[in-house]
């Protein structure tokens, strides 16, 4: 494959995965953090302009910086999505009536729930470096 269409290849795919974390801010269960982070890694390969206004955007810049510096989230944004896995796992149990899929749905559910609830916090980090 040429270089040119692998960076065009993840130009799109980096604004795929904005995409995907635009409608992670407002579906439950769907993840926005990790949809940006992949489209960072897309841009930073194929676009520094569009890497350079992906970190400098006003909401979703702090994010990605704090996750590239110290592998670490804020607590309101981990309060959040693990708030949303647990109303989204409350929701399938009592909607779906097919119990195999709400069993798979809620086995799914567990591990972005431990990886979340087992990274640190950016305040956490903050405290420890003072």
């Amino acid at each position: 494959m040429s270089k040119a269409v692998v960076k065009y290849f993840l130009i799109f795919a980096g604004l795929f995965f904005i995409a995907l974390g635009v409608v992670g801010i407002v579906v439950p269960g769907l993840p926005t953090t990790v949809f940006l982070l992949i489209a960072a890694a897309c841009f930073a390969k194929s676009s520094p302009c569009m890497h350079a206004w992906l970190l400098s955007h006003r909401w979703f810049g702090p994010i990605i910086l704090n996750w590239q510096q110290s592998r670490t989230i804020p607590k309101k944004a981990k309060v959040i999505a693990l708030c949303s896995i647990t109303m989204a796992a409350i929701y399938s149990t009592l909607a779906i009536n097919n119990h195999w899929l709400v069993i798979t749905i809620l086995f799914l559910m567990v591990f972005p729930a431990v990886f979340l609830y087992r990274l640190p916090l950016t305040e956490d980090k903050v405290e420890a470096n003072e």
